[in-house]
């Protein structure tokens, strides 16, 4: 199968070398979802919500040369990243928590809880320069019966979190996104992209199809006069950056220019700083999330319903600048 990217801005055209087309690299999942590239091993890890497990596509078996099970039994993760040390920080939406896979393989949960409440279904998750940890909290895998398991929204909405591993500090840091889904940020940390998908989920809750942006400060003190110290980053002055037309802004990511490489239906559309649409490719499934990798860091790969692809291309993912 191929596709060939569509270019809808001039700027578009220099995002994608001369002849790229979509690769499909492996098919046989359910719903796939929270692809990371993980760079020594040379291989990409993603999750099959449905099938409770997830799966490995290794470069060396090449183009549709097969996905494995890389571990079952997972308690439906959802979204990954990887922190400062090169370790998979997940989401789980059967243990309503995040949680990290040391170098010894074992996986432990590092924060399940808001308030002494449990949070709703963590759905994916971005680490800062700083080690943070920033995550959605939706409700779909205590809503969807193939995505978790049944339960309520213990308090009583759907927040944007920040955890400090370090200190164990966990704030709320979004909240007026109604069910909030994909998040990135910007290459300088100086902003940060949250979707809203509320058009899929809670019935009654919304019908949004939209990426917000905040202004993410830094620096900013605390109490009064020379004893002030530095609170952490503050997220302010919220907005809409774009909205989606063919589905849903599922999940994303950012490259070095500050593009937004967004899921869109059955599509991944790229969207430019200033909100305009420079390139789609339609992948002819229904996308859910994307992520750069590969060995200079420049190919695209997309979780499709059933199969990952890569698209190349001659972007950078900005995440991958920075390890």
């Amino acid at each position: 199968m191929t596709q060939t990217p569509q270019v809808l801005d001039p700027r578009g055209a220099a995002l994608v070398p001369d002849g790229a087309v979509l690769e499909r690299l492996g098919t046989g999942s359910t719903w796939a979802e929270g692809p990371v590239w993980l760079p020594q091993e040379q291989a990409l890890v993603f999750s099959d919500i449905p099938g409770d497990r997830i799966l490995r596509w290794d470069a060396a078996s090449g183009v549709d040369g097969g996905l494995s099970v890389h571990r079952d039994g997972v308690e439906f993760t959802n979204g990954r990243t990887l922190d400062r040390e090169g370790r998979v920080v997940a989401c789980s939406h059967g243990r309503r928590a995040i949680e990290r896979t040391e170098a010894d393989g074992t996986t432990h949960v590092l924060v399940d809880r808001f308030a002494g409440k449990r949070f709703n279904s963590p759905n994916d998750v971005v680490v800062a320069r700083d080690g943070a940890i920033w995550f959605t909290d939706p409700p779909y895998g205590i809503t969807v019966a193939v995505e978790g398991h049944e339960g309520f929204r213990e308090y009583g909405d759907n927040f944007v979190f920040r955890y400090d591993p370090d200190t164990e500090e966990l704030r709320v840091v979004v909240t007026d996104v109604e069910e909030p889904n994909g998040l990135a940020f910007s290459p300088d940390e100086s902003l940060l992209y949250v979707a809203d998908t509320s058009a899929a989920g809670t019935p009654g809750n919304g019908s949004h199809r939209l990426i917000r942006v905040y202004d993410v400060l830094t620096g900013i003190k605390g109490g009064r006069g020379p004893e002030a110290v530095p609170s952490g980053p503050v997220v302010k002055n919220g907005r809409v950056f774009v909205e989606v037309d063919r589905g849903l802004a599922d999940g994303f990511r950012v490259d070095t220019d500050g593009n937004v490489w967004t899921s869109n239906g059955d599509a991944v559309t790229v969207f430019a700083p200033d909100g305009a649409r420079l390139l789609e490719v339609v992948v002819g499934e229904v996308v859910a999330n994307v992520c750069f990798g590969g060995t200079d860091g420049t190919d695209l790969f997309v979780a499709g319903s059933t199969s990952l692809y890569r698209l190349r291309t001659t972007a950078v993912g900005a995440d991958l600048k920075w390890r």
